[in-house]
């Protein structure tokens, strides 16, 4: 029986019938195996420990920097106070009495007598006066705009071998009306001059009997006693430093908003090594009080002061100790994590 169904088996193949496989026989075939995953690069040795130094190093830089602008304060208040010990002691000199100075003396830079104290007589020329500002200045209590007023001072001859070069006085603080005042008073009086100028031209020509007539000889006049000179108590200064914030000078509008000497001593007609004094005159009358000269004080005072220093060090000490903590706190907690 068996011998014929194997016999059947062949037979049947041989005719070309194949036998489809059957599903027992599939599920034995296996699927080929996934590649192996590439292996993982892992880092160089030693990059974690530089990793680490430079985060530490990044922790520990705001407090090196805030230490170093600490140390920095100590030395601006040792040179302020070098400064001002040097501006105490030219303002405690002789006074110069600019008038009896050789010309030798005169033309010299005027930076070499910064801070002295100079006496001098003359007359102002108030037309070629300069006004810079705005300047604020506080009076009891409330705090007002002006500006300052610089005036050409113009040497009497005195004796030979004397000093006779014109200086520039800032004469102090004036509000300001007391310049819009002045600016209007002085259009008015050219204006008046003008006028009366043309009314006497005209009258000469209208005037037919002038031609016949013979015109009386003028009377000399009496001579009357001549205006004593000013006399200026004042301070050699330089030219300011403007902040960025400060806009330039605009000579041809007139508008001074610093003190710049050689250019305002060529809008005044003046050579560029003229002397700048600042007025510090005590003898200021209640009646007119305007200019109101600088106090000699302000001269010693800086805007920042050796104990705004010092207290500008203690601050940045105390930042800098505070996060140079945090970050060695910061440094401990990740140790104690690993």
């Amino acid at each position: 029986m068996a011998a014929s169904l194997s016999k059947l088996l062949r037979l049947r193949g041989g005719g070309g019938h194949r036998l489809l496989p059957s599903r027992a026989s599939t599920s034995h075939v296996s699927s080929p195996a996934p590649p192996p995953p590439a292996a993982a690069a892992r880092p160089p040795p030693g990059a974690g420990k530089e990793a680490s130094v430079w985060s530490k190093l990044f922790l520990f830089a705001p407090g090196a920097i805030t230490f170093g602008l600490g140390t920095w304060q100590l030395f601006r208040r040792q040179e302020k106070i070098e400064m001002l010990d040097y501006r105490t002691q030219r303002l405690e000199m002789e006074p110069v009495a600019w008038n009896e100075t050789t010309s030798s003396a005169a033309t010299r830079d005027p930076t070499d007598l910064e801070f002295r104290k100079i006496v001098c007589e003359g007359d102002f020329d108030e037309d070629r006066s300069v006004f810079v500002g705005p300047r604020s200045r506080s009076i009891s209590g409330v705090t007002e705009n002006g500006f300052y007023v610089i005036t050409p001072l113009i040497p009497r001859p005195t004796q030979p071998g004397s000093s006779q070069s014109p200086i520039l006085v800032n004469r102090g603080w004036v509000p300001r009306g007391w310049r819009d005042k002045n600016t209007m008073d002085d259009q008015n009086v050219g204006e008046a001059s003008e006028s009366q100028d043309t009314v006497k031209k005209t009258e000469k020509k209208s005037s037919w009997w002038n031609f016949w007539s013979k015109e009386p000889e003028s009377s000399p006049e009496i001579e009357k006693p001549g205006k004593p000179p000013v006399r200026v108590i004042g301070v050699i200064r330089g030219s300011e430093k403007p902040s960025i914030f400060v806009p330039a000078n605009e000579p041809s509008s007139g508008q001074w908003f610093y003190v710049d000497v050689p250019m305002i001593a060529r809008a005044c007609g003046l050579p560029e090594n003229t002397v700048y004094i600042e007025d510090i005159n005590e003898d200021v009358s209640p009646t007119n009080p305007y200019p109101f000269p600088k106090d000699v004080n302000t001269l010693i005072r800086h805007s920042v002061m050796p104990d705004d220093h010092l207290r500008y060090t203690f601050t940045w000490y105390t930042l800098s100790a505070a996060v140079t903590f945090m970050a060695s706190k910061r440094i401990k907690a990740s140790k104690v994590r690993l």
